[in-house]
Order: C-alpha cells, then sequence, then structure tokens
C-alpha cells in the first residue's frame, strides 16, 4: 500500500497594489476596498506556502525533490517580487488584485513551470495548496477548486 504525504515550502515577496475592480465605478471601489483603493497603491510582504501531495518514492523517501519544488517556487516569485502587481503583471490587467486572485495566479503560474521544469521522470507529487499570508493576521488559501457558476 503506497504512502502519501505534504510537503510545504515557503517564500516570501514584496509587492505594491491598489485594489480595484475595473467592473465598478469609482464610487463603488471605494465603498469595497476603502483605503486600499488609494490611487498611489499600498504595499505587502506576502509570504507564500506552496504545498504539494504525493506517494512517498519507496526508492528516494520523497514525494517531491525540494530543489525541484524551491527552484519553481522562486520563478514565480521572481515575475511577482518588487513589483506593482496591478502595472507589472499582466494577470492583474483587468482584474483585481485581491489576495484571492494571487492565490490563483500562483496557483496557475505554478503549474505551469512545475510541468516543464521538474525533471523527475515520473511526476507523482501534484499541487495540493497555495497558501498566501497578506498580513500576520489575514492569509487565503487556493485549493485549486473551479466551481459552476
Amino acid at each position: 500500500m503506497p504512502h502519501y504525504s505534504y510537503i510545504t515550502r515557503c517564500e516570501s515577496f514584496s509587492a505594491a497594489h491598489r485594489l480595484h475592480s475595473p467592473l465598478m465605478n469609482a464610487e463603488d471601489n471605494l465603498a469595497i476596498y476603502g483605503k486600499c483603493n488609494h490611487p498611489n497603491s499600498h504595499g505587502h510582504n506576502y509570504k507564500v506556502e506552496v504545498t504539494m501531495k504525493g506517494k512517498v518514492d519507496p526508492v528516494t523517501g520523497m514525494v517531491i525533490n525540494i530543489k525541484d519544488l524551491k527552484e519553481c517556487l522562486q520563478v514565480v516569485m521572481e515575475n511577482l517580487d518588487h513589483r506593482n502587481l496591478d502595472k507589472d503583471v499582466e494577470y492583474f490587467f483587468n482584474k483585481p488584485s485581491t489576495t484571492e486572485n494571487l492565490a490563483i495566479y500562483i496557483w496557475n503560474e505554478f503549474q505551469k513551470i512545475y510541468m516543464i521544469h521538474a525533471n523527475a521522470p515520473v511526476r507523482t507529487a501534484r499541487l495540493y495548496r497555495v497558501k498566501i499570508y497578506e498580513t500576520d493576521s489575514n492569509h487565503v488559501e487556493y485549493m485549486g477548486e473551479e466551481t459552476p457558476e
């Protein structure tokens, strides 16, 4: 019987953003987002946790080589660190740069990079969760769920 395990890698990045939805007018944006809608943006020191789930390989004893996990996550972080999310990351050009949307972005980007970069002959590990701490008090978790609208 195979054994499953979870492995998590943590990284940090700093970025600026403005909470603003192009689908709402200026008054509604200000009412919903308050001071986070400031026209000159504001910043966060984000902490990101990416968790993989998989079978423990009987030969290596690993779910995924932590080196591969680290390298894949660092590629994603390079596109976010010291950026203005709304102006520098195309994904946010037409959607609010909320932490919820940021988690989805990191999930999608990590998946692409992992499929290209990870040099395991058989990838049994799969992305399980992206968790982002926007502040010490607030965090978002995304697990890849899609629900019908």
